[in-house]
């Protein structure tokens, strides 16, 4: 199963510790292939990778691409999980929902 981040979400708000948290708990515990969701990846790309946020991320894919659940800020997919930025007080909740969705 694939997990697929929209790229707004590895921007603040988002607290990228959080972020790092989320992928690193999807990839090794549930087993997921984690890519990020970008029409511009290299401006994603240099964003996150001096920050270690692609330790756990497989690539990147233009939207609409790939097949799983998406992780948005809106529901453009029928398996989507709406959020408007990952932080302390929602990792939990996130990893919930998309343990239930990838199962």
């Amino acid at each position: 199963m694939t997990l697929i981040i929209r790229d707004q979400l590895t921007c603040p708000p988002t607290w990228f510790a959080s972020y790092r948290d989320l992928t690193l708990y999807c990839a090794v515990l549930l087993k997921l292939d984690i890519v990020v969701e970008t029409e511009t990846p290299d401006l994603y790309y240099r964003w996150i990778k001096p920050k270690g946020g692609m330790d756990f991320i497989k690539d990147f894919v233009r939207p609409g691409a790939e097949p799983g659940v998406h992780l948005d800020v809106f529901r453009h997919f029928p398996v989507t999980i709406v959020t408007d930025r990952i932080v302390p007080e929602n990792v939990h909740r996130l990893i919930g929902s998309i343990r239930s969705l990838a199962a």
